[in-house]
């Protein structure tokens, strides 16, 4: 039986219950994704865009489904504190893909900010909601859109700076209260619509933690519509455990003069897959994209972008770094589009990657397509290793190899690091890469995950 076929049946056995569960404004588009993911199907490793990851592998296990909207009881607060310390944020949380609604931040947001579920609000679900994420051009879009049942919201309304950053904290658990066992393997379908409209500000955090020690399959769907003149800052960060898989999905639309950094970091994880869609709709826009992975043992991280270029005097910027070791394997594979008449565009495109093993596997594949005349792109990748001469030199001066090593990947990676704006999270972001490049970042106090 192919992969898809269980999730056909179960959403034809459970459409009403999926239906009961959710918002008018997420079932007005559940069916044409259903519809789309049945003419679709997985991908195979044929499909360009899939090549490097088995998506028919990855959900042919047979996940339980929180269709019937159970609640899960966790502390949120426990979780949090066993993996990243407060950065001065507004703090909030989603369990699974529910919006915590039992601990809101104390800080006030300014006048018209949203931040709660997406059935709370159905005029902004009904105008934004699936406009970005096409179900007819990706399987795992179209599968989270026929089975989410709710989101978050996030909506900063005209000329709105929101100076102090949003952190929110995903946390993945699997034992709904008063449960007789534990559920052994959780899929979660996680859904986040983002509106930044023409001249706001907004500086988002995600943090993707597990607080139970089985398997996981998230499917997560983020929609970001910035408006003109506006500025989002998107950081996603993931420290999970080998257990999880996580395959997400994220939309950006530029609107004219905006400004996007979107900054994706993988410090610990099992399987991912993260695909970045951007598009320029307006002139004058910008933005910036790095990434940051760190990955042993069997570890697999795959990032695939694509920024379309439909306007001139537009300007992209992308830099990903990989450190691998053990027995991972990655991938990194951009393409950037310069559609007909986006005159005046500039990209660069840069992935560099360090193996510290024989064994690591690093596939890159960056690329141009430009049907303009007048532009300035320029792409490229490096695969390597340590620097022997550097490691000779250093142990010369009384430095251990291991010691020289940790010295070398630091340096490596701190140069996406410190590309990014948000200050508190980047000086975290040094001590955090230490301590993984040391063997020490899971090893938090009372954590059973580690055990």
């Amino acid at each position: 039986m192919r992969s898809e076929q269980q999730y056909i049946d179960l959403y034809e056995q459970a459409r009403q219950l999926i239906f009961d569960h959710a918002p008018d404004g997420m079932n007005a588009v559940r069916d044409e994704a259903f519809e789309d993911f049945c003419r679709q199907g997985f991908p195979s490793r044929k499909v360009e865009r899939y090549k490097y990851t088995d998506l028919q592998q990855l959900f042919e296990p047979d996940y339980g489904v929180n269709l019937s909207r159970l609640e899960i009881p966790v502390d949120p607060y426990n979780a949090f504190r066993c993996d990243v310390p407060n950065l001065s944020t507004s703090l909030y949380f989603v369990v699974n893909d529910m919006f915590y609604t039992h601990a809101q931040p104390k800080s006030h947001l300014p006048e018209g900010v949203i931040i709660g579920s997406l059935r709370d609000y159905p005029d902004l679900v009904a105008r934004y909601y699936a406009r970005l994420a096409k179900t007819s051009e990706d399987a795992v879009t179209a599968l989270n859109t026929m089975l989410a049942q709710d989101g978050m919201l996030v909506y900063v309304p005209k000329h709105v700076k929101v100076d102090r950053a949003i952190q929110v904290i995903n946390i993945l658990k699997a034992t709904p209260r008063n449960a007789q066992r534990q559920v052994p393997d959780l899929m979660v379908n996680r859904r986040v619509l983002i509106i930044v409209e023409e001249g706001a500000e907004l500086k988002m955090l995600f943090c993707d933690h597990a607080a139970d020690d089985q398997r996981f399959l998230t499917t997560q769907v983020i929609e970001a519509h910035v408006g003109s003149h506006a500025s989002l800052d998107l950081y996603c960060l993931e420290e999970t455990h080998a257990k999880n898989v996580r395959v997400s999905n994220v939309y950006i639309d530029q609107q004219a003069n905006s400004r996007v950094n979107h900054n994706v970091i993988t410090l610990h994880n099992g399987v991912t897959r993260n695909r970045l869609d951007l598009t320029f709709s307006g002139e004058g826009a910008e933005c910036q994209c790095y990434g940051c992975v760190i990955a042993d043992k069997q570890q697999h991280v795959d990032n695939n972008t694509l920024i379309a270029h439909k306007v001139p005097h537009c300007t992209s910027s992308e830099l990903y770094k990989y450190v691998l070791d053990d027995q991972a394997t990655s991938a990194f594979a951009g393409r950037v589009l310069v559609e007909h008449g986006a005159q005046k565009t500039i990209s660069k495109m840069t992935n560099q990657n360090l193996t510290a093993t024989r064994e690591a596997r690093m596939y890159t594949q960056p690329m141009l397509e430009i049907y303009a005349d007048d532009v300035k792109c320029a792409h490229g990748s490096t695969v390597g290793q340590l620097n022997d001469a550097a490691l000779f030199y250093m142990r010369q001066r009384g430095i251990s190899l291991a010691e020289a090593k940790v010295l070398l990947q630091n340096a490596f990676i701190n140069e996406v690091i410190d590309k990014m704006e948000l200050e508190p999270l980047r000086d975290r972001l040094h001590y955090l890469v230490e301590k993984r490049f040391r063997g020490e970042l899971n090893r938090c106090t009372g954590c059973k995950l580690c055990r």
